[in-house]
């Protein structure tokens, strides 16, 4: 069990990287990100750095995941949110006690399996979770409040934009091998979007298809 002393490190550690929403933070506070990766990795949960989940995936970095949850709520509220890239189920865990409602896509099943398990560990009985290719994202469910993507298209999927609802906003890194920068993308009209590119990241790529 870690002690409270080296969960409050990381929590200043963003407090003094910029991130500035106590909401954010009190939730990054107290969810246990060591039971989001393998016992052997258990000791660095609490490091601002990525960790390997294996399949060639990776537990992103805190303040990524607090950038861009901060991010996606800084209008305010969003009732449902759909996130592409379930992964270890972190992220998730950081975005369902601050939304209404999450839909959690993963194509890698063993993945998507876990997570759910960390889920109902902390009933976190508002998040949703399917093992889908998430480039398309969630038809049946839109339109999202919110979207957040946790891997890198090389351009933004029309699919995503178009599961937007009016005034919803779309978290996203996008590139290639050049580079990668995280993008907020606001819907402002039936085909109006205002985008703002906020910083350099480096995520897995988005990838088509499922792993069963």
């Amino acid at each position: 069990m870690t002690s409270r002393r080296t969960r409050e490190r990381l929590i200043q550690r963003l407090r003094e990287q910029g991130i500035a929403s106590e909401a954010v933070l009190d939730v990054i506070r107290d969810t246990p990100r060591h039971i989001f990766i393998d016992e052997a990795l258990a000791h660095r949960a609490y490091e601002d750095t990525a960790l390997p989940i294996g399949f060639n995936q990776t537990i992103s970095q805190p303040y990524i995941v607090a950038r861009m949850t901060e991010l996606l709520l800084e209008d305010g509220p969003c009732e449902k949110v759909l996130e592409i890239g379930t992964g270890s189920g972190y992220q998730t865990a950081v975005l369902a006690p601050l939304v209404g409602h999450v839909y959690s896509l993963e194509r890698i099943r063993p993945l998507q399996e876990k997570a759910r398990k960390r889920m109902s560990l902390l009933k976190l009985h508002n998040a949703q979770l399917r093992h889908s290719d998430g480039g398309m994202g969630w038809p049946a469910q839109a339109p999202f409040d919110g979207i957040l993507v946790t891997a890198a298209p090389e351009v933004v999927p029309d699919e995503l934009l178009m599961q937007l609802a009016i005034g919803g906003r779309l978290v996203i890194p996008v590139g290639g091998s050049g580079g990668q920068k995280l993008k907020r993308i606001r819907r402002t009209g039936e085909n109006q979007f205002d985008t703002q590119e906020l910083l350099a990241v480096k995520f897995v790529p988005l990838v088509s298809g499922t792993i069963r």
